[in-house]
């Protein structure tokens, strides 16, 4: 049966100011999927053993590396974990998959969750499973233990979410799911047979309010900072004064990004952070200096200013302005001899969205 639809799935900024692990915010740039199945594509198909052909707009961040094969690729990777936790092998003979991602990689914006819950739903989609968002997000936080990013690619807007503590017996496994959808499962258990089925209700999330006002500058550094060297700079443990910080701010932030007129006053300070930007100022040259000085004092419009994710792109929340705080910022990063893009971007306030052809 021949079907024909698009997946769009957003960008998101995480750790939003004193949010650590819990803030993000869909973000108005969006990793696109275009599924064609159809029989008659069996022949250019069934060279993988997955019947699945994937590709790749040349526009796309990073589309020379990306691996192409269905089992190596991390979006079809993940929607054959899904399609095998409920008994179904491989795609349908005749799967084509164009990808085109704007989304930089390495970047701090989400990229690879936003590839997660792309292979999620194209999984659910393609086994016409019925899952709902919150159900897909489950298999999502199987694969990407950070529900901030996650929650914001799928559910839009800006949300703030956290992981249930799950009992020894739910989460019991031998491989986690991405090792075991390879051809040669590692670790010497074939479980790629009969996936772990996620729990459900893994990650919980409230969607709060947004003021309309508000956009968010990404301020992009020509350099990649990986997820986990970024883990790797933080301390095993906080002081009891600096989570105290944080739980301020964040508690006065979730409500002041929501009224309207927004405050700088209350928001600037209330995106101060201790947790996490202090200790990846090694990682990101000219990072103290930015998130100090750059201020709404100096910069008329600008509300607040943090790391997106784990950086090194910096996210400026702003009414007005936006040039010139966007290219303050590239400047100061020019000092460091790091060239920078600069985008402005709405919330996606919808997130994941699928629309049949």
């Amino acid at each position: 049966m021949k079907r024909h639809f698009s997946i769009k799935v957003p960008a998101s900024s995480a750790n939003i100011g004193p949010g650590f692990d819990v803030l993000g915010i869909g973000l108005g740039l969006y990793l696109e999927l275009d599924v064609t199945v159809d029989p008659q594509y069996a022949s250019e198909t069934n060279d993988d053993p997955n019947n699945c052909l994937v590709s790749y707009d040349p526009s796309s961040e990073g589309a020379e590396d990306v691996p192409l094969a269905s089992d190596e690729n991390l979006i079809t990777r993940t929607a054959l974990y899904v399609l095998r936790c409920n008994d179904i092998r491989s795609f349908p003979i005749g799967t084509k998959i164009n990808v085109k991602n704007p989304i930089p990689l390495g970047r701090g914006l989400g990229s690879s969750g936003a590839a997660v819950v792309a292979g999620v739903i194209l999984g659910n989609e393609i086994g016409k499973l019925g899952f709902s968002k919150q159900r897909m997000l489950d298999y999502c936080l199987m694969i990407e233990r950070h529900p901030d990013n996650i929650t914001a690619a799928m559910m839009g807007g800006f949300v703030g979410s956290y992981l249930r503590d799950l009992s020894a017996a739910e989460m019991e496994r031998k491989e986690i799911p991405l090792s075991e959808v390879l051809p040669e499962p590692a670790g010497g258990y074939n479980t790629g047979l009969v996936p772990p089925i996620p729990p459900h209700d893994i990650g919980r999330h409230i969607k709060y309010d947004w003021c309309k006002e508000i956009q968010c500058i990404a301020i992009i550094p020509d350099f990649e900072v990986s997820t986990a060297k970024s883990r790797g700079v933080l301390p095993s443990a906080f002081t009891a004064k600096d989570m105290i910080f944080n739980l301020q701010r964040l508690a006065v932030l979730t409500t002041a990004l929501t009224r309207s007129p927004p405050d700088p006053e209350l928001i600037y300070p209330a995106m101060q952070d201790r947790v996490h930007q202090p200790y990846r100022k090694t990682l990101i040259p000219g990072l103290t200096e930015i998130l100090s000085s750059v201020t709404p004092k100096t910069h008329p419009g600008l509300l607040g200013i943090c790391l997106s994710g784990a950086g090194p792109t910096i996210l400026a929340l702003a009414t007005e302005n936006f040039e010139n705080i966007a290219q303050e910022i590239v400047n100061r990063f020019a000092k460091e001899k790091i060239t920078c893009r600069w985008k402005v971007l709405d919330l996606a306030y919808e997130g994941a969205v699928v629309d049949e052809k």
